[in-house]
């Protein structure tokens, strides 16, 4: 059965890792995250008389460079002075040349949102009329080519690598604690350790080029890497690694202290109470506390990398948001490393230490609660990212937020299955126990039986000893006749000598009955004592086949008795049932992974109907001839001093009765900006004898002021009146009127 089920489990899993590829591959280039939602002037529109600057409004801060925003007049030159500067909230402003002619402008912009994603787009407005521009609206963004799509593919790697480790390590510790010393496992978890980590490193040298020019080269550019550090996402990247060798220490205790410690304690604990480590005495338990305390955090520590870099870092409820984003993360790593832990164990586990029943049920358990918990998180995040029922159809973020939860409640359905599948192998446990106790029976009058041949062939044994002692003893015997027998007739051969007194013939007679007695004695001394010797060397021999037999045939009882074993376990329905649901479990998790992974690249429905309402509005104030209303004024001035001459621009948006916001530039002769002592703004409403009304404005960067909240209480013919002072006792004031309202 084994081998049939091999091939349909690696088709399975080939086809999942396709499905999730294919997701991967097929989604769309890394959508912003910040959205333009304004623009002075508007996008399309038409204006009368050049403005002194182009000013974008975007849906979060961002974080913008040198070349951030730039301006092409219709020959495809840039008309763009300075560094972007940010005069309020998220409003960003770019200087233009002064005495631009009419014609079709292009503004282009590249940045970074502040949830670590780059946004990149351009749209045109006109001077006068439109005309003809050599200059493509549509450039190709940073994170579309290579670069883009390595670093979504890493982002990935990076999600599945701290699921594994984190759930895998969960797992062990909270369901299933023999798993600490089966290698299948082991590998589970170092291989999420590894992937994170490569994957991070990875992001972190990416993240230059994905921001800028999206080239390859630029990855190995060390100024950009050294720009990368310094920013939120690269800070974020750093603690990952820091955080991952504290996890690498983690994963060292886990699997060397605790797995000897298990050891110790439960060297035959079998399927039915395999514990999830509370067991073993007061070392265990403390042995076992510390882990979890700091697996948990040191888990939580890499959740927050992710939720103070990305979606849950702005927007609604930031410092809400970001602790839920956490929670989330690892109720998702503790539900699908867990599960993806589990079917390691189920498929590779060795046959002595099998996952039991108790092991699912602890797990079955833990995932319960996690789907809880990512039902109640989930739920404030998409209020948070979406915004309106309509979201959920009208925006991308909604349609792939339906497929996840689709993705959930079908991995809640399979789930339920393996649940039906653990109460079967629990029940089928109680006739396996009945079974067992007969096999134990059977095996118990077996051993009897063999006691007893045991016993019968050690009386034989001792029946054959007693006769090779009665041959013994019967030589012996001999051998002492013979003795008595030689001495009766060397007696016997003496007296004869005696008797006789021949005195010559005696020697030949005394030789022929020495002779006669050492043929006697001869005749009758036994053989000597080999036989005994033979006897016992065969016997030793005989002892040490017998016990190289019984080494034999002990190591073959065994590997059959675990060939048995294995073959039940395999053949058991209810255990291949459970095998078969729980792979399914993970499949789905690999496809809902990959999806949220691009669900998080992936611009929120909030941002992007917002987004859409602004342009629709800018689209609208542009078809009825009704511009943005905001007001420039440039006014040369002198002071009479050293250095005293200059212009002055003010930028009054939207100029309308209310609040406005007020920009202040100051430029040399030469039209670079320049800093002044002092500039002062007043404004007033001769004909409603209204003002001077006084407005300070805050320095910004150099030639830069600007004043938010600037209220103008009626539309009418406003004077505007700037002072300028360029040294101690050198200032002067200059005014413009303009029709406000």
């Amino acid at each position: 059965m084994t081998q049939t089920i091999a091939p349909r489990v690696r088709t399975l899993v080939l086809l999942i890792l396709a499905v999730a590829g294919a997701l991967l591959a097929g989604a769309a280039p890394v959508s912003a995250h910040a959205a333009l939602t304004g623009s002075d002037p508007a996008q399309g529109a038409v204006v009368d008389t050049a403005p002194s600057q182009v000013s974008l409004t975007f849906s979060e801060p961002i974080a913008v460079g040198d070349d951030s925003v730039r301006v092409l007049d219709p020959k495809g030159e840039r008309v763009d002075k300075g560094d972007p500067a940010n005069p309020s909230g998220t409003t960003y402003s770019v200087r233009l040349v002064s005495g631009l002619p009419d014609g079709t402008y292009t503004v282009a912009y590249q940045v970074v949102s502040a949830d670590s994603h780059p946004v990149a787009g351009a749209f045109t407005f006109s001077i006068g009329a439109p005309s003809e521009t050599t200059v493509s609206v549509s450039a190709q963004g940073s994170d579309d080519g290579l670069v883009g799509w390595l670093y979504g593919f890493g982002r990935y790697v990076s999600y599945a690598g701290f699921v594994v480790l984190a759930g895998g390590a969960a797992f062990v510790l909270a369901c299933w604690a023999p798993g600490a010393r089966v290698r299948a496992v082991q590998r589970l978890v170092v291989s999420g350790w590894l992937a994170l980590t490569s994957a991070t490193l990875g992001l972190l040298m990416l993240r230059g080029s994905y921001t800028t020019s999206g080239k390859v080269g630029d990855v190995f550019d060390l100024e950009l890497l050294g720009d990368v550090l310094q920013t939120k996402t690269g800070a974020a990247l750093v603690s990952r690694l820091l955080l991952l060798a504290a996890a690498a220490l983690f994963i060292a205790v886990l699997f060397g202290a605790y797995a000897r410690t298990a050891d110790a304690v439960e060297p035959d604990r079998d399927a039915e109470d395999d514990g999830g480590g509370d067991d073993g005495g007061p070392d265990k338990r403390d042995l076992t506390f510390g882990l979890a305390l700091g697996g948990t955090v040191v888990a939580a520590g890499l959740a927050a990398s992710w939720a103070m870099s990305e979606h849950a870092s702005q927007g609604l409820q930031a410092g809400v948001a970001m602790p839920v984003d956490v929670v989330h993360l690892l109720a998702v790593a503790a539900w699908l490393g867990g599960l993806t832990a589990l079917l390691v164990a189920l498929y590779r586990a060795p046959v002595e230490t099998p996952v039991g029943r108790d092991a699912v049920r602890r797990f079955s358990r833990l995932a319960f609660g996690s789907v809880v918990t990512l039902a109640v998180t989930g739920v404030y995040q998409s209020w948070r990212q979406l915004g309106s029922w309509s979201a959920f159809t009208d925006t991308r973020y909604g349609q792939l937020l339906l497929v996840k939860i689709a993705l959930v409640a079908v991995m809640v359905a399979v789930a339920f299955l393996s649940r039906r599948w653990t109460q079967r192998l629990a029940d089928a446990r109680v006739s396996e126990a009945a079974e067992e106790a007969e096999r134990t029976e059977a095996a118990e009058e077996a051993e009897r039986t063999e006691a007893a041949e045991r016993a019968e062939e050690a009386v034989r044994a001792e029946e054959a000893v007693r006769a090779k002692e009665a041959v013994r003893a019967e030589a012996t015997q001999r051998a002492e006749e013979g003795v008595r027998a030689k001495e009766a007739v060397r007696v016997k051969a003496t007296e004869r000598a005696k008797e006789a007194k021949q005195p010559a013939g005696t020697a030949p007679a005394e030789a022929s009955g020495t002779s006669e007695v050492s043929e006697a004695s001869m005749a009758v001394e036994p053989p000597k004592a080999s036989g005994a010797s033979d006897a016992s060397d065969a016997e030793k021999a005989e002892a040490g086949q017998d016990s190289v037999r019984a080494a034999q045939l002990a190591r073959q009882r065994a590997a059959a008795e675990a060939a048995r074993q294995k073959r039940l376990r395999d053949a058991d329905p209810n255990r291949f049932g459970l095998r078969r649901s729980v792979l399914a479990e993970a499949g789905v998790a690999v496809v809902l992974l990959a999806v949220t992974t691009v669900l998080t690249q992936t611009e929120p429905g909030r941002t992007e109907q917002d987004a859409r309402a602004a342009t629709a509005a800018s689209s609208s104030a542009s078809a009825t001839g009704q511009g943005s209303g905001a007001v420039s004024l440039t006014m040369p001035f002198d002071t009479g001093g050293k250095s005293g001459k200059g212009v002055v621009s003010i930028d009054l948006d939207p100029a309308q009765a209310g609040d406005n916001a007020l920009h202040v530039y100051v430029e040399g002769p030469d039209g670079t900006p320049v800093d002044v002592p002092e500039v002062k703004i007043a404004l007033t409403l001769a004909a409603q004898n209204i003002g001077p009304l006084p407005v300070a404005p805050d320095h910004v960067t150099t030639g830069h002021w600007s004043a938010s909240r600037v209220q103008i209480p009626m539309a009418g013919d406003w004077k505007v009146e700037v002072t300028v002072r360029t040294s101690d006792i050198d200032q002067v004031t200059v005014s413009k009127n303009a029709q406000i309202g």
